[in-house]
């Protein structure tokens, strides 16, 4: 396949950094994408090995892989397309390590060298309905968190629960890879929100020797169309 030659579900991919600090030594591609368009033969054409489910797991699955090869060409030259762990997590080629990303028509991937990078986060989610924010709220935010959200306008809580739901889901895909440990909403607290869209978080717990619990990462975020898109980069 040429890589330039895209599935009628999948938008044209798109190199723009969406995010509001560049990080040069970085690939991000993305795009969006219909299930309605897929076609049965849409994962032999892009030669990439299918997956079973709905046409809407299909689709994004495929527009994530599409991002991730073209994010990796970018990066080093060659068309790598990740394959699935055991564990499910993506399996990236040598010397390189990224994330995938999809949810609600859209889709990406933002690949790096490890040799600069410890581990990179990357996570889309529509900013969620005001009653449903509310409901989750107590599952998503730590006590701290929640007393943070109550000095806020209630016209923002949606938004602070979505940015710390998406940071949280950032933070796992980025430290996974090295802890090799499940962790969960209540184990890491958003403690910071900066006016450039910066973010500092905090783990409760201990994960590994290298990341005790009061361990601080930083991100960013970007809100867009009704999206949320949040980045943790943790350089080597």
């Amino acid at each position: 396949m040429n890589l330039d030659d895209l599935p009628a579900c999948c938008t044209a991919l798109s190199d723009h950094w969406p995010l509001p600090h560049p990080q040069s030594s970085l690939r991000l591609v993305s795009t969006r994408f219909d299930p309605a368009l897929l076609h049965a033969q849409d994962f032999t054409r892009c030669a990439i090995e299918p997956v079973k489910g709905v046409a809407k797991r299909q689709t994004e699955y495929l527009a994530g892989r599409l991002c991730a090869r073209t994010a990796i060409m970018q990066l080093t030259g060659a068309a790598h397309t990740p394959g699935i762990a055991a564990d499910r997590a993506p399996l990236w080629p040598a010397a390189t390590l990224g994330a995938i990303t999809h949810g609600s028509g859209w889709a990406g991937a933002v690949v790096g060298n490890s040799s600069q990078w410890r581990g990179l986060g990357l996570d889309i989610e529509r900013i969620m309905p005001a009653s449903r924010a509310q409901r989750l709220a107590a599952e998503i935010l730590t006590p701290g968190e929640l007393e943070r959200l109550a000095s806020l306008p209630t016209e923002q809580h949606a938004q602070r629960i979505s940015l710390t739901f998406s940071l949280k889901e950032s933070l796992f895909k980025a430290l996974y890879p090295q802890v090799r440990r499940h962790f969960y909403f209540q184990d890491a607290e958003l403690l910071s929100v900066s006016a450039e869209h910066k973010v500092r978080l905090r783990l409760l717990i201990d994960l590994h020797a290298d990341w005790p619990a009061g361990s601080h990462v930083e991100g960013q975020f970007v809100e867009f169309d009704g999206y949320l898109l949040s980045l943790v980069s943790i350089p080597r």
